[in-house]
């Protein structure tokens, strides 16, 4: 009985001993871990830390597009105005209304009367408008007729809404540029200035023979567009009075009859 409380009292000392060996092993491996930790973070915190690179500021999508977003765009909307053209399924657009007497100051009012006469002259199909085919009789006409090619690059240099004819404004550019030296010498256009001439230099501003001539005159004159405006008016009351006098003869000559 002495024997076996002995050996018990030994294996629970033993115990003890043991776990009192643990707990002090757990707590010294406590304090390396907390000492290995805090030499790690000061000598991280010695060490000097790299600095980020900033990575270049690139254009934002919408700034890179505003540069050339205006140009584009209208280069586009002609580009695919022409190809609907081509294909035929452009849309008709609306002619633009405009007065050629405020718009084409250059001239005289008889000289863009006399190339409206010449305009409707050779607009057969009476829309508005001078076609390749309208444009090959002219020039033949006009003895200089042109291939068919020259045809589309005489339009193609007036041609400002791409429809692949000539309006009657744009009628108007052609003479235009001539005075102001802006076609070639042997193109088509300039050949169409020069021979219809005969049609308005013959009665041009104070009789002037060339058309060019003309319009340097008709620049020089400040008051002509006014003169020739009052001089209508002038004409349209000579008219109603002689109106008014030919019915009054008539009504006396009728009431000689009657009586």
């Amino acid at each position: 009985m002495v024997l076996e409380t002995a050996v018990s009292g030994c294996i629970l000392s033993n115990g003890v001993r043991l776990s009192e060996q643990r707990t002090i092993c757990s707590m010294a491996s406590e304090e390396l871990a907390r000492k290995l930790q805090s030499r790690l973070t000061t000598s991280q915190e010695a060490e000097p830390r790299p600095e980020p690179q900033q990575s270049p500021v690139r254009p934002k999508p919408q700034e890179a597009d505003a540069a050339c977003g205006d140009s584009s765009s209208e280069l586009s909307a002609k580009l695919t105005r022409r190809q609907d053209i081509n294909e035929g399924n452009a849309a008709p657009r609306l002619t633009r209304v405009f007065n050629p007497y405020t718009e084409f100051k250059e001239f005289s009012r008889k000289q863009i009367k006399d190339m409206e006469t010449m305009f409707k002259q050779y607009d057969t199909g009476k829309d508005g408008f001078i076609d390749l085919m309208e444009l090959k009789l002219m020039m033949e006409k006009l003895g200089a007729p042109q291939t068919h090619l020259g045809l589309k690059n005489m339009i193609r240099e007036v041609d400002e809404d791409f429809d692949g004819k000539l309006s009657f404004r744009e009628f108007l550019l052609i003479f235009r540029r001539a005075a102001a030296g802006e076609l070639q010498e042997e193109s088509g256009l300039m050949a169409l200035a020069r021979l219809s001439e005969i049609n308005v230099s013959t009665e041009g501003v104070m009789g002037a023979k060339d058309f060019f001539e003309a319009k340097m005159q008709a620049l020089s004159v400040g008051s002509k567009f006014e003169a020739e405006i009052l001089e209508e008016k002038e004409e349209r009351k000579r008219q109603e009075v002689e109106k008014k006098q030919r019915q009054a003869a008539f009504k006396q000559l009728q009431s000689a009859f009657c009586s």
